[in-house]
């Protein structure tokens, strides 16, 4: 299967941008310049700032700077470029304290300017900078992806191995409650559970809760293909064989048969995960989910949704872009994956 992906120059791409994206999930605090919430008044929808190695004379500069930046247009937010303050960018800087790993306090962040502002994807609409908030938010937004396709393949996985091990009146229960949840539209029946749940909740209750939404309509239709591949391998030699010693059910079922599935289900976990981020994006879009001034891809799109400020200051749709790529990279290595398994179960998974 490795041989496969890396065969694939699209899905081995793919795989490095997602380790990528999650190495620098995971040290956010470190690269990013400012904190999630830092709000800089004075500067709001500041463009991006671009990176020099030549300043206007021609000269080069061995070490990289970025211009300043002055406000002409209060009311519509338009800036230019002051070419006559060159801030120099330093490696290895100090700036505002944060938990590297969670773990040590530092000051030190991977790089920063010790005067002026540097915004590499620009600000938003608070004066917060973009690039900051995106590491930020990929921790909501990646990580809810994880965790939801771990909990409801868990769930999935047991419900539907129970439910082809064991068939008749305990079979036919499960299987109709799982095609109840899946006859229910995903999207409204995500909005309505979440409208069950108190709406002054912290975020990180929102966090799990909306992990909690997203994992209980995730899990039925992951049922209905584990049932029919157990039907079919719990009739398998080894299976009787684990039978005739008096194996327990239990045993059978936890060493003999889930086992046998686990390549179908890396193959869905990897396809099912863009669906998570974009449940938790569209509630948070619609203010259901992450709330400010906490960071997720889904609430920084709010501002996006009106016309003018997206035509105005287009790099507000950056969280947008890192969401394409991320789908889009779950989506070709996952493609990668299937083909590379045989072809009856390859027919299961379309």
């Amino acid at each position: 299967m490795i041989e496969s992906i890396k065969k694939n120059r699209l899905a081995f791409l793919s795989l490095h941008i997602l380790l990528v994206m999650y190495i620098l999930t995971i040290f956010a605090d470190f690269i990013s310049p400012y904190p999630y919430d830092v709000q800089h008044r004075d500067t709001p929808y500041h463009p991006p700032t671009q990176i020099h190695f030549f300043d206007q004379e021609g000269k080069f500069h061995l070490r990289p700077f970025v211009y300043g930046y002055k406000m002409v247009d209060p009311i519509n937010k338009l800036y230019e470029i002051d070419y006559s303050k060159k801030y120099p960018i330093y490696f290895f800087t100090y700036g505002e304290p944060h938990y590297l790993l969670g773990l040590f306090k530092t000051e030190i962040h991977l790089f920063g300017v010790k005067e002026g502002k540097i915004f590499l994807l620009g600000a938003d609409s608070l004066g917060r900078d973009i690039l900051s908030r995106i590491l930020y938010g990929a921790r909501i937004s990646l990580s809810i992806g994880l965790i939801g396709v771990l909990l409801s393949f868990t769930v999935g996985t047991i419900v539907g191995g129970i439910s082809g091990y064991f068939g008749g009146r305990i079979d036919n229960f499960i299987m109709r409650v799982s095609e109840i949840l899946m006859s229910f539209p995903s999207f409204y029946l995500m909005l309505a559970l979440r409208a069950v749940f108190p709406i002054d909740l912290s975020s990180t209750q929102v966090f799990f809760m909306i992990v909690v939404i997203l994992s209980f309509i995730g899990w039925a239709g992951l049922a209905r293909v584990v049932r029919g591949m157990v039907l079919s391998i719990r009739e398998m030699d080894y299976v009787l064989a684990a039978r005739s010693y008096g194996a327990s059910s239990f045993r059978i079922i936890t060493r003999h048969i889930i086992p046998n599935t686990y390549s179908y289900l890396l193959i869905a976990a990897t396809l099912s995960v863009p669906g998570y981020i974009l449940g938790e994006s569209a509630l948070s879009l619609l203010g259901l989910g992450i709330q400010e001034p906490y960071a997720s891809w889904g609430n920084m799109l709010a501002s996006a949704t009106s016309y003018t400020a997206v035509s105005s200051y287009p790099w507000i749709l950056a969280p947008g872009v890192a969401i394409f790529i991320t789908i889009l990279a779950f989506n070709l290595l996952g493609d990668a994956l299937r083909d590379a398994l045989d072809p009856k179960l390859r027919r299961l998974i379309k």
